[in-house]
C-alpha cells in the first residue's frame, strides 16, 4: 500500500523579490539571490544544495537557517524551521510587500472588464 500525501495549501504568500544572500552548507559558501519569499521559506536562484539539507542564509550581517526542500541545477526551495518573525529577511519581506501595488490591473484578457482603452470607457 502506497501512502499519498493530499496537497495542501501554503500557509504564507509568496512574494516576489531580489534579495542578494550568501548560502552556506557544509563544506561551501555560494552566492545566491532570493527571488520568492515568504515567512515560511524561499525559493533561492544560482545557488543549489541536495534536497533534505541543512543550509545557513546570511544577509544583512544575519543568519537564518533552512532546510533544502527541492534543488535543481542552479536554484532550491528552502523552508524556514522557524517562521520569519523578526530580522533583516523579515524586514525586507515586509518592505516587498508595501512597495507591490495592490491594484494593478489584470494580466489576463478574459479578467478585465469589457471598455474601451486604461479607463474602460464604453
Amino acid at each position: 500500500m502506497t501512502n499519498f500525501r493530499t496537497p495542501t495549501a501554503r500557509s504564507h504568500n509568496r512574494t516576489p523579490v531580489s534579495i542578494e544572500v550568501m548560502v552556506n552548507g557544509v563544506l561551501n559558501f555560494v552566492d545566491g539571490r532570493i527571488v520568492d519569499l515568504s515567512e515560511g521559506g524561499a525559493r533561492i536562484d544560482g545557488a543549489s544544495m541536495p534536497a533534505r539539507s541543512r543550509c545557513e542564509i546570511h544577509y544583512a550581517g544575519e543568519v537564518t537557517y533552512a532546510v533544502v526542500m527541492w534543488s535543481e541545477f542552479d536554484r532550491m526551495g528552502v523552508r524556514f524551521p522557524y517562521e520569519l518573525t523578526h530580522g533583516a529577511l523579515y524586514n525586507a519581506l515586509h518592505s516587498a510587500r508595501r512597495v507591490r501595488p495592490s491594484d494593478m490591473p489584470p494580466a489576463f484578457l478574459s479578467q478585465r472588464t469589457a471598455g474601451f482603452g486604461r479607463c474602460g470607457l464604453s
